[in-house]
């Protein structure tokens, strides 16, 4: 069985293996991440915490994966991906047993930690696998390919995890989640004993001899920071509206009484994703990938902006399916357009990937705080209005200010 998966895993005519191996890996590894991610709201709601407790201690992964953002640049400099994963998998396996014996906030926040630092591995995982193992021009298919088993592995995941827990948070869910998980690892080991037998010629390899010392790394990150600025930007709004809609879209189906349309609520939101990615690449082609980000995030926020104003559950699920369907093409774009800064200053790639990284974190850790401020006082559907008109005017700043290439160029000196 073994023999046989592996030879599904080789290119073609023994070239390196496509993007579907990975992203098969990716969506075991986010049916098991997903599926814990479900419960442990419910988990904490068990252990008597407060929704307010339960909402900070959740954000408390975002800030420690902020700050492993910058650690990873020098831990684990010029990693590939393969000893970046291992490394998650090591920590994802021990993650669940600190779940199932968490009873304490001080217990609880450790786990959350640990979440933070394996997602953190796992973003800069993929960043190096598509920079080194895939073509540039495939860069944007990749990334597209890869958000649609990412968000295929979201719609599933609660479901899953709803069955499981429909008598209560029990050691079942964590066996469920170990399954998911062994899943992945073992498809992991399959592709990188395919990738050990190729030649060190086919793939892009770097190599930087001189170490960095703190100082060096905080300017490192100021100069490629503000090069990459109008990335960042969206980024962090990008994460900062998918922590939004994960705070609020539970809260709204609960207080308006949806009934059947309540689980669609925020399906609409995570389902463009699954097929958006397999035609973002002809779009960038002719829009390019900052472009493709930035019009996306204005169509998509601008028809947000008008949820205010719509009645009934049925409008409003419309409307945040049609806006998703223009926002979802945002992060693939972008993701791309971070990975030909990888591909053209490899010397750099990690942190790129970090800075990237911590853009998203920050929107992570704003988007639910702000959210529950702008609620509470003019209540969750003008909430998700400003969150739209939020998303118009950042994307017509980012158009009318970004410059149409952006080179990051470091000197030896800095490094």
């Amino acid at each position: 069985m073994f023999t046989y998966i592996k030879k599904s895993f080789q290119g073609k005519n023994g070239h390196l293996p496509s993007i579907f191996p990975f992203a098969l890996i990716i969506f075991f590894w986010a049916l098991f991440d997903g599926i814990l991610g479900y419960a442990v709201p419910l988990l904490m709601e068990a252990r008597g915490l407060s929704i307010g407790t339960i909402g900070l201690i959740i954000g408390t992964s975002s800030i420690s994966g902020a700050i492993f953002d910058f650690l990873i640049c020098k831990v684990l400099k010029n990693s590939d991906f393969r000893r970046i994963f291992l490394i998650m998998f090591s920590i994802c396996l021990f993650y669940p047993l600190v779940l199932s014996y968490a009873s304490t906030i001080w217990v609880f926040l450790i786990a959350m930690s640990l979440w933070g630092i394996y997602f953190d591995l796992y973003g800069f995982g993929v960043f190096n696998f598509i920079s080194h193992y895939s073509k540039k021009e495939d860069y944007v298919a990749n990334f597209g390919i890869l958000q649609t088993f990412v968000s295929l592995a979201g719609v599933l995941a609660p479901l899953i995890a709803g069955i499981i827990i429909a008598t209560g948070v029990n050691w079942h869910l964590f066996v469920f989640s170990w399954f998911f998980l062994g899943i992945s690892l073992f498809l992991f080991l399959v592709l990188i004993s395919v990738i050990r037998k190729h030649k060190k010629g086919d793939l892009k390899t770097y190599s930087t001899q001189r170490k960095r010392g703190f100082f060096t790394e905080i300017h490192l990150w100021k100069k490629i920071g503000n090069t990459m600025l109008p990335v960042l930007c969206i980024t962090f709004f990008l994460s900062f509206m998918n922590a939004f809609f994960w705070t609020l879209a539970p809260l709204y189906v609960e207080s308006e009484n949806m009934g059947v349309f309540g689980g669609l609520f925020l399906t609409a939101y995570i389902l463009p994703a699954l097929f958006s990615g397999w035609f973002i690449s002809r779009i960038t082609k002719v829009f390019g990938k900052k472009r493709t980000a930035f019009l996306g995030v204005l169509i998509g926020s601008s028809l947000l902006s008008s949820f205010f104003y719509l009645e009934g559950p049925i409008a409003q699920i419309i409307i945040v399916f049609i806006a998703a369907c223009f926002t979802s093409i945002a992060m693939p774009s972008i993701s791309a357009a971070c990975s030909d800064y990888i591909s053209e200053t490899p010397q750099v790639d990690e942190e790129i990937a970090g800075i990237e990284d911590f853009s998203g974190n920050s929107g992570y850790i704003v988007g639910p705080v702000f959210a529950g401020f702008i609620a509470q006082i003019l209540g969750i559907p003008a909430a998700f209005s400003i969150l739209g008109l939020i998303g118009t005017a950042t994307a017509i700043v980012l158009l009318l200010t970004t410059p149409r290439n952006i080179n990051i160029r470091v000197g030896r000196k800095e490094l």
